[in-house]
């Protein structure tokens, strides 16, 4: 039997859920429309009165890893409800066909890779796949804009691109506002991609660009969602620490074949990871020397080398999946 004092404390946790700003027992992932709710277009003012920004401010007012047990539970619950939610989508969205970019949040909307990676991401669009990303800007953004201009022409989409340069980094006044402009000049209903930020880089918004977005409280959930759930391959674009931890915790999932078998680990950029970032020939030593295992690297600058080996991989899964 439950005390009276026991009912208080429930109810209190109760209570304390209906005062946060988010939906504690949220089970849908979230979108655009919906994390911005408040803000308006063109309006810059509007943007701290926006669901996303009103979320992030009570996370570091209540301390990032919730100072108190209420705060810690509610987040628990609501991430259990997006990761309820994102088991939903790949039942209706086969993670084979699933595949991950990654790379630096600072890469400028005016950057040539930011261009090469949305034709990237556009043409595997268009081909059948999906597109993943850690939901953010820079690299990320470009993942999800290639996703949402899939079916359009390549002068349509260098006309989006060319909107957004007016606010090249996520920290310019129209970052949001040019984003929201491109949607709405080119609506899109036909294609998906998903989305994993996190309130953890609040300070980072997430890209609107990806019609599903699966955010969360705690960062360790989501690194192992983004890694875990790219069947089809993954891609990586220059980027710095957090790049470098997603390549090295993707190499540890391959060379165990965690989930049965090894998936693409494609390196875009030659110069970057070979001499700014020499990642690409020490793990090329490592798997020489059996220090890593099951490892299927690529080294390119070529999108069509990177179309071509995510293409043949998603055959051979297909035809070993038919015989098994």
């Amino acid at each position: 039997m439950i005390s009276n004092t026991d009912l208080n404390k429930l109810k209190n946790i109760v209570d304390y859920f209906k005062e946060v700003p988010y939906d504690v027992t949220r089970a849908e992932l979230y979108n655009a429309r919906e994390l911005y709710r408040g803000f308006e277009t063109g309006k810059p003012e509007t943007y701290p009165l926006c669901y996303d920004q009103r979320v992030y401010r009570h996370y570091l007012a209540t301390g990032k890893q919730g100072e108190s047990i209420d705060e810690s539970l509610a987040r628990t619950i609501h991430d259990h409800g997006i990761h309820t939610a994102m088991e939903a989508f790949f039942q209706t969205h086969s993670n084979r066909l699933c595949i991950g970019i990654m790379g630096g949040h600072a890469l400028l909307r005016t950057d040539g890779m930011f261009r090469s990676i949305t034709l990237l991401s556009k043409r595997l669009t268009e081909q059948g796949f999906y597109m993943l990303s850690g939901g953010g800007p820079g690299a990320m953004e470009a993942t999800h804009l290639g996703a949402w201009m899939a079916g359009r022409t390549t002068e349509e989409t260098d006309d989006a691109l060319l909107t957004l340069s007016v606010a090249p980094s996520f920290r310019d006044e129209g970052w949001l506002s040019t984003a929201l402009h491109v949607m709405e000049r080119y609506p899109q209903s036909q294609y998906v991609s998903l989305g994993i930020p996190t309130w953890l880089y609040g300070h980072e918004p997430s890209t609107p660009f990806a019609t599903h977005i699966a955010k969360f409280f705690e960062n360790s959930i989501r690194e192992d969602s983004i890694l875990t759930l790219a069947f089809g391959g993954i891609v990586y674009t220059p980027g710095s620490a957090g790049t470098m931890q997603e390549v090295f915790q993707d190499a540890v999932q391959n060379h165990y074949l965690s989930f049965g078998f090894s998936s693409p680990m494609i390196f875009f950029g030659r110069d970057f990871w070979t001499n700014e970032m020499p990642v690409y020939p020490l793990l090329e030593n490592l798997s020489a020397h059996g220090k890593y295992h099951n490892l299927l690297l690529t080294l390119t600058d070529d999108t069509d080398e990177i179309v071509a080996k995510l293409q043949e991989f998603r055959q051979t899964a297909a035809d070993t999946s038919k015989a098994t």
